[in-house]
């Protein structure tokens, strides 16, 4: 069978008595290189190593289907945080979980990874563990929990595991697996570039930087906030391939040691990774289940590169695939969509050609390659950097072969345009043909908020550029005849933003005549630099204060506010205009946000002074004969 086994009948089949991997992890298993899984798996493969998986075990009894391994079991919790998938940013249980079959929830745990140790132990209390994906990755040191409201310890340390792999595992998982094979105990291997092990000594290194400690860094106090923001700015500016040095953390007897990063993969060796045998489809025993919904979103989509120097700091992408970029090869991107078409549900469009930031194919300037990114310095925030190079050439060269194939009628790009990058690019040639051939009707871009204070705390660039942007999109689009639009994504309550600011976003999005369906709530997901300045109170860069809004009711007010338009928002809204001493944009008319109460003196004095209708058709009807002459 072309899938690998996740039951031992299909093991047996194989001819196998046993595994030398068993991965278990907390998601549905999808075949399918948007599924970190699947990479490791198949990498492992690839490598000689037999490899079968246990996908969301209910139990400890669960984990010897295949009996045990020869080397090791290798865990992640999913391809998201389990936390993030179970629960809202208001703590509230989600309905469905994309990543089981049926989208049923409740078929992972909390805290997947911790717990799928535990049962590994209770069964095979002797065979090595290797934890790793985006749960381990971004936990890796002790880290403020939003759903427990407190620094908790690493997760190599929670676990009891024996080593964990942070970033893009794909070299680790082979060292690891080739390192037991050739007889090393998993207690020697301590010197594998990303990961992570616990230690009682301190390792015997100058090459190398302390953070302060689980103890320094727990306690509820303006020190122990201090410390947290320091820890945090140290695992950050080391998370550099080039020049990042070992980072010591102690935790509770031990030391956690984080070795140097790995360097990213060559693109030769990326274009290995995409080119195995993916199925591309989650495992045929979910079909009766329900199947798994989270592979339609990327099921016809192709990742051409990693890293993203963008750097926002409410996202993990720079603290988990790192800074630096790293992107297939032309001619590996078009064999993939040689495949898409072949497969008997494609219909001839690609939905996406992109990863973390679709139009980044180089590195953000030349140093980096001998001096590694910089410290403490955004390549594009929040203004771009001299040294940085911007070029769409190559980019655009991909797109226009993608078009030209047969059998492919439309190739858009869904995955985030970096606005402020692509106005750096004197040549409008990439800008021009994104709007007349890769936009689907709409256009998703991130200015996240309008207030430059707030965008300063995201690490994202001033409003004026997305306004410069936005000018431009809808001055090419009419050229060509089109009805486009942009859909900008709005981020409420991120650490920086007050009740002011939200109220000035409601207003830009009502002199547009926006109206959000959704809004993005900041979400304190773990390993962020937003997420320590919405526990600290501090920018861990700068060590200055950040205004936070933590309580329940602030967070509801500034996320209304960017909904002003629905009358369920109205009273909560009003109590905030009051609070804010803004009740002159309670009223009604183009100039106020939310009208009076109904029943108040505002309300019945406008009520007797409506214009009739008969005086609003009048001047409309002027208007079109105006308008028509």
């Amino acid at each position: 069978m072309a899938f690998l086994p996740i039951l031992k009948k299909e093991m047996t089949a194989l001819g196998w008595d046993r595994p030398d991997i068993v991965v278990v992890t907390g998601d549905a298993y999808v075949d399918h290189p948007s599924f970190g899984t699947a990479i490791v798996s198949r990498v492992l493969e690839k490598n000689g190593f037999r490899v079968c998986i246990i996908s969301q075990p209910q139990c400890a009894d669960d984990i010897s289907e295949f009996g045990e391994p020869k080397l090791a079991f290798f865990v992640n919790g999913g391809n998201i945080d389990p936390m993030v998938a179970h629960y809202t940013v208001a703590k509230k249980k989600r309905t469905a979980d994309l990543y089981t079959p049926g989208s049923v929830m409740g078929k992972r745990p909390d805290r997947a990874t911790i717990t799928y140790c535990k049962y590994i132990k209770e069964i095979y209390p002797n065979v090595p563990i290797a934890i790793g994906g985006l749960e381990a990755s971004l936990r890796r040191f002790a880290h403020y929990d939003y759903w427990d409201n407190q620094v908790l310890p690493s997760i190599l340390s929670e676990s009891r595991a024996d080593i964990l792999m942070y970033g893009m595992g794909e070299k680790q998982v082979v060292e690891i697996a080739s390192r037991l094979k050739g007889g090393e105990r998993i207690e020697e291997i301590n010197d594998i570039r990303g990961t992570c092990i616990l230690s009682s000594e301190l390792p015997k290194t100058e090459d190398v930087v302390i953070c302060p400690s689980l103890f320094e860094v727990k306690p509820q106090t303006p020190e122990g906030f201090k410390n947290y923001a320091i820890s945090c700015r140290i695992q950050y500016e080391e998370h550099d391939y080039v020049r990042g040095k070992v980072v010591v953390q102690k935790q509770k007897e031990k030391y956690l040691i984080q070795n140097k990063p790995m360097p990213p993969l060559t693109q030769v060796e990326l274009d290995e990774v995409y080119d195995l045998p993916y199925e591309r489809n989650y495992h045929p025993s979910y079909e009766k289940l329900g199947g798994v919904k989270a592979i339609e979103e990327v099921k016809f989509s192709i990742a051409h590169n990693r890293g993203c120097f963008g750097s926002c700091n409410f996202c993990a992408i720079a603290f988990h695939q790192g800074r630096s970029i790293t992107c297939r090869s032309k001619e590996s991107i078009l064999k993939e969509a040689e495949k898409l078409v072949q497969m008997p549900d494609f219909k001839g469009y690609i939905h996406d050609v992109g990863g973390p930031t679709a139009n980044f194919r180089h590195p953000s300037c030349n140093l980096q390659k001998e001096n590694g990114v910089c410290k403490n310095k955004k390549c594009l925030a929040p203004s771009p950097c001299k040294q940085l190079i911007v070029d769409h050439k190559e980019y655009l060269d991909l797109l226009r072969s993608l078009r030209n194939l047969t059998g492919v009628k439309k190739v858009f790009i869904r995955s985030g345009i970096r606005f402020d990058y692509l106005l750096q690019d004197k040549d409008e040639s990439f800008f021009k043909e994104l709007v007349k051939y890769h936009v689907s009707g709409q256009l998703k871009v991130a200015p996240e908020h309008c207030s430059d204070v707030v965008l300063d705390a995201m690490g994202k660039p001033h409003f004026h550029v997305y306004k410069k942007f936005r000018e431009r999109f809808y001055e090419l689009t009419k050229s060509i005849g089109k009805k486009q639009y942009l859909v900008p994504y709005l981020m409420s309550s991120h650490p920086g933003s007050t009740v002011h600011d939200a109220i000035s976003l409601a207003l830009f999005l009502k002199k547009e005549k926006l109206h959000p369906e959704q809004v993005q709530d900041f979400y304190p997901t773990p390993g962020t630099v937003s997420t320590c300045m919405f526990y600290t109170g501090l920018n861990p860069f700068t060590l200055k204060p950040v205004y936070v809004a933590k309580s329940k009711e602030e967070k509801a007010k500034q996320r209304a506010m960017l909904q002003y338009y629905r009358p369920e928002n109205h009273r909560m809204i009003r109590e905030c205009l009051k609070e804010a001493g803004r009740e002159d944009l309670i009223g009604f008319g183009e100039n106020f946000l939310v009208p009076p109460e109904k029943g108040s003196i505002s309300f019945l004095q406008k009520s007797k002074t409506v214009e009739k209708p008969a005086k609003r058709k009048t001047s409309l009807s002027k208007h079109l004969k105006k308008k028509k002459k």
